[in-house]
């Protein structure tokens, strides 16, 4: 399967300031309207996890945090604040990395990343960290049902999140939620440019085109959501364990 060409990304800006209860996707619907960017068939609408957590409640008060003995250990160790390392294992399987400035865990979603995905960046209060979704592809399913009940397209939806790579200097936006179609595509068994046959390759769609979103959405600016058209991508309903690496076959973990 190939790109469709040109493949764009889209802001969507104009968007207010989510809280507890908004319906994300009528209101990035409604936006893109009035934006004159309307969404059509085959679109990927890529939207912040920051949002998403903001609009299911998904955050925690520093200032209410008790921290265990176990937090507070391993505050001193690295040099952390143990309220929010509290709050970090409590989203956490377990600890995977920690050094001093350096806290890397499994989150109970399955992911591997630092502090478990909490963050304080982007938030009106000083008192207030958004966790991760409790389930972002369930989150990514309800976005896409309302799109598709008010707009009747076929659309897909990413929820995504900023993470950094073990082997590489830099975050990268990546798909942490996913509904309508395929996250990965199997290049397995296709020929190479060589009349070779592909034996191992797969490709994260999913997070390729989470990164082209953020090149518009950025870090900050308040476009929490984007447009990515012009990408070809197989429909279908997918386990959310679909982009996550086994332990066995992960070397980094």
């Amino acid at each position: 399967m190939s790109l469709l060409s040109p493949v764009s990304a889209i802001p969507v800006t104009g968007l207010p300031e989510f809280v507890l209860g908004d319906d994300v996707g009528r209101l990035i619907a409604d936006q893109c309207r009035v934006n004159g960017t309307p969404l059509t068939d085959g679109d990927l609408v890529v939207v912040a996890q920051k949002i998403v957590s903001k609009a299911e409640g998904a955050i925690q008060l520093i200032s209410e945090q008790a921290p265990t003995a176990e937090a507070l250990q391993l505050a001193e160790e690295i040099g952390k604040d143990p309220r929010m390392v509290q709050i970090v294992l409590d989203q956490s399987a377990r600890v995977v990395r920690a050094v001093p400035g350096v806290l890397i865990v499994e989150t109970i979603h399955g992911f591997i990343c630092a502090n478990a995905g909490v963050d304080q960046s982007n938030i009106e209060a000083d008192d207030v960290v958004t966790t991760l979704p409790e389930d972002s592809y369930r989150s990514a399913r309800g976005i896409r049902k309302t799109l598709v009940e008010l707009l009747g397209l076929s659309v897909g939806v990413l929820v995504s999140d900023t993470f950094n790579r073990p082997w590489r200097e830099g975050s990268t936006n990546v798909a942490i939620g996913v509904a309508g179609f395929d996250p990965l595509r199997d290049l397995r068994g296709t020929i190479d440019d060589f009349d070779r046959e592909m034996v191992t390759s797969m490709v994260s769609l999913a997070d390729e085109v989470a990164s082209t979103a953020q090149l518009v959405m950025g870090e900050s600016g308040r476009i929490p959501a984007a447009i990515v058209r012009g990408v070809s991508w197989d429909p279908g309903d997918f386990p959310s364990d679909r982009l996550l690496r086994p332990a066995n076959r992960d070397l980094f973990r």
